[in-house]
């Protein structure tokens, strides 16, 4: 199922240059950061499909720092710009996630290899054997954890938050949905770790995929004009 992380980038990719080229016509700054964290995602899904051929230090680590630190933590800064009412309180934010994506840039970028390396499979997927070749200090580990929760928080959480409140005032029907279709799309990578303990490696990559293409409908749902809706009524 190794092709399932190339179809993921190519994905990625159309989905991030959708939101950019959206970006240069509303020039929201959700909607750059919300590139961001696509490209980040993009680059996680790309290093699994040159893993699958062979084995580079600099690849793993690109992997984890985008994948498994970065992707969720940009996105859900994004979903923070379009729903703080406060400009300062968001760029803040944003000032404070920039300055961690630098450090743990250096220090996963930095962190030793292990003697395992050497015996890297490329038939496996790469979720079950990172921990056997990277280093992780608890430094690490712990920003992985503060960054996926609080990507998780402001993503899922703002999606649904939004979704809600479309309900609630029986409006664009398409936006409540492209809501929700972000919000179990953003949940679906989330859902990786639990099948790497149940054994199934290879859920890693087909929630990947699952996710980013919920999310791409989702946010064409969203950003969709109904024909009997005024066009400024669309999505940022």
């Amino acid at each position: 199922m190794h092709y399932l992380p190339f179809l993921s980038t190519l994905v990625t990719f159309a989905f991030a240059t959708a939101v950019f080229i959206r970006y240069l016509r509303r020039r929201g700054p959700h909607l750059l950061l919300w590139t961001i964290g696509l490209l980040f995602f993009g680059l996680g899904t790309l290093a699994e499909v040159l893993l699958a051929f062979s084995f580079s230090g600099l690849v793993l680590k690109l992997w984890y720092l985008g994948g498994a630190m970065l992707t969720a933590a940009w996105l859900g800064q994004g979903s923070v710009h379009l729903l703080v009412r406060r400009r300062g309180v968001a760029w803040t934010l944003t000032g404070i996630l920039a300055a961690i994506s630098l450090l743990v840039a250096v220090l996963v970028l930095s962190a030793p290899l292990t003697s395992a390396a050497s015996s890297y499979n490329v038939t496996q997927a790469i979720s079950s054997q990172y921990k056997d070749i990277l280093t992780r200090s608890g430094l690490i580990i712990a920003f992985t954890i503060i960054l996926n929760i609080y990507g998780t928080l402001t993503l899922v959480g703002g999606a649904i938050y939004s979704a809600i409140i479309f309900l609630r005032k029986r409006v664009l029907a398409n936006r409540m949905i492209g809501n929700v279709l972000i919000a179990i799309g953003a949940l679906a990578p989330a859902m990786a770790g639990s099948f790497v303990k149940m054994g199934l490696i290879d859920g890693l990559y087909l929630s990947e995929l699952v996710g980013v293409v919920l999310m791409y409908i989702g946010f064409i749902q969203a950003t969709t004009v109904p024909v009997h809706e005024p066009a400024s009524a669309a999505a940022d």
